[in-house]
């Protein structure tokens, strides 16, 4: 996976919140982002690895969202990695 594909796929995740009634307000509330950020950041890829990252906060709501999508459940996770800070940190 790249970043372009990495984006494409936060956005799908970030379509998928939109249209979750119970989880868009806990993402809203927990990223301090409305409306209008979801529309104007939505092109940002830090803004999308946010997207990801509140996604993998939770293992239901990445098997929600993989098994509605077909995808393996690791795939949020490699698309976090293609996207600015994503990347594993190495202590050694």
């Amino acid at each position: 996976m790249d970043q372009k594909q990495a984006e494409i796929r936060a956005l799908s995740v970030l379509a998928w919140l939109v249209s979750n009634e119970e989880l868009l307000p806990v993402f809203l509330n927990a990223t301090g982002a409305d409306e209008t950020d979801l529309r104007v950041r939505a092109a940002e890829s830090d803004f999308l690895g946010s997207v990801l990252d509140f996604l993998m906060m939770d293992d239901a709501w990445v098997m929600q969202y993989c098994d509605g999508e077909g995808l393996p459940y690791e795939t949020p996770m490699r698309a976090r990695q293609c996207l600015p800070g994503g990347a594993d940190v190495s202590w050694t």
